[in-house]
């Protein structure tokens, strides 16, 4: 396991200091958590770009039209 000094500023410091303990952690597991997700976000940004690419245009409709006409379930009209 690897030691990062950071800095925050300290108004920032005080409301992760207050959030980890409302969520009953330190504020070592709220940070580490809080990159973890971020890094997952970003990650889901590029694998999506990734797929975007490799997307063929003539495939995505002749699936689409595989898709039956009919009207929608009560609920999902909007």
């Amino acid at each position: 396991m690897t030691t990062l000094s950071l800095r925050l500023p300290d108004s920032l410091h005080k409301r992760v200091r207050e959030l980890a303990m409302e969520e009953g952690i330190s504020i070592n597991q709220l940070i580490t958590t809080a990159v973890a997700e971020k890094m997952a976000a970003l990650k889901t940004v590029d694998y999506l770009r990734d797929r975007a690419r490799r997307g063929e245009r003539e495939r995505f409709l002749a699936v689409l039209a595989k898709v039956p006409d009919v009207p929608p379930e009560p609920g999902d009209e909007a």
